[in-house]
């Protein structure tokens, strides 16, 4: 595993030198804490996975479309990042997106799946952020079957139930745990 990860600061510094606004900041910081407390239980790479977790969406300084995660991804690698970090920021929408997905939002062919334990953690701590309140999954969930979006409902509900085994409970009290609102080391809301 290559080791060009940066740490926390270093990733602040980079999504505000990329010139991501404050709220994007603020909603990185707060799919940070998700993980963070994930990671109290799930075995998994930290660093790796906070800065993913930080710097998942970079790619919205330039485009807030499903692209940014191209573009995030391919921003990453153009800093010499880590290639497991490309991956990680590349792969977090969802849970991911099946080649019928990609086909269908016009994506350029590639592997969208989270795959590693740290993809999958990042990917769903973000799905449990909404702007910067910690939410239920169902939440998400049910956001994607408004949108027709079945498969991609239940590709989330079995990352929700996968990583929950592996944290040992529902993922749903980190709300409870961390709160809705939870206090962020990293930036002030």
């Amino acid at each position: 595993m290559s080791r060009n990860v940066p740490d926390e600061a270093g990733c602040l510094r980079l999504l505000r030198e990329a010139g991501c606004k404050k709220r994007v900041v603020v909603h990185c910081c707060t799919v940070g804490a998700v993980a963070e407390e994930m990671l109290k239980n799930i075995d998994a790479d930290r660093r790796l996975v906070m800065a993913g977790s930080l710097l998942h969406d970079i790619g919205r300084s330039v485009d807030n479309s499903i692209m940014h995660a191209i573009i995030g991804g391919e921003m990453i690698e153009r800093l010499g990042l880590s290639e497991e970090l490309v991956g990680i920021v590349r792969k977090h929408t969802g849970a991911g997106l099946d080649d019928i997905d990609a086909a269908d939002m016009g994506l350029p062919p590639g592997d969208y799946m989270p795959r590693t334990i740290e993809e999958k953690v990042v990917a769903h701590a973000d799905n449990l952020v909404s702007d910067d309140m910690v939410v239920c999954h169902t939440r998400s969930v049910e956001k994607l079957r408004n949108k027709g979006a079945i498969r991609g409902a239940e590709r989330m509900e079995s990352l929700h139930w996968e990583l929950s085994g592996l944290y040992g409970m529902d993922l749903d009290v980190i709300p409870d745990i961390i709160g809705e609102y939870p206090r962020l080391r990293w930036v002030s809301r």
